[in-house]
């Protein structure tokens, strides 16, 4: 993963070797790649890792413990949390929602946050809700508005609540 740390005087010029829309914040020590875009209202959090040919589209919150690979599209209204793990290649649908903590309480943190992990070219549909600490395989697709309570094979397409496998992909 080519990165580059953030300045924070940066302002998206013809010199930066990435795209960051005015409106948008990213925190100094984020790591953003090579010809990536960050859109308005994103906000990007210092740890975070961001790979090359990224696009963040507007009004995505991105947390401090997030590695995103390259070539990912992430659409409005997302928020990737603590722990996620997200490969090369990956779509993330408008709004859909990760969670990091299997038993949230108001001002009680677990002791480590489950990681969870999109794997390389995996689809996530719009409005999806992804539980903490589950692995989506290669290729696999998320249909829009599953709920995701398990691991997902490599090229499967599930959609409902439950998720629930319909079938598998070839390609």
């Amino acid at each position: 993963m080519n990165i580059n740390t953030v300045d924070p005087e940066l302002s998206s010029d013809k010199s930066s070797s990435f795209f960051i829309h005015r409106h948008a914040l990213v925190e100094p020590d984020a790591q953003i790649g090579e010809r990536t875009k960050v859109w308005a209202f994103a906000h990007i959090l210092a740890g975070a890792k961001i790979g090359a040919d990224c696009n963040i589209c507007d009004h995505v919150f991105i947390e401090n413990d997030v590695v995103v690979g390259e070539r990912v599209t992430i659409k409005c209204g997302v928020q990737l949390w603590d722990g996620l793990r997200v490969a090369d290649d990956v779509f993330i649908g408008p709004n859909a929602t990760f969670t990091n903590d299997i038993f949230p309480r108001s001002k009680q943190y677990p002791d480590q946050l489950l990681q969870t992990q999109i794997m390389a070219g995996a689809s996530i549909g719009a409005n999806s809700t992804i539980l903490a600490g589950v692995t989506i395989g290669e290729k696999a697709m998320v249909g829009a508005g599953s709920v995701v309570l398990k691991d997902i094979p490599s090229r499967a397409v599930v959609v409902g609540n439950p998720a629930r496998i319909i079938r598998y992909e070839d390609h």
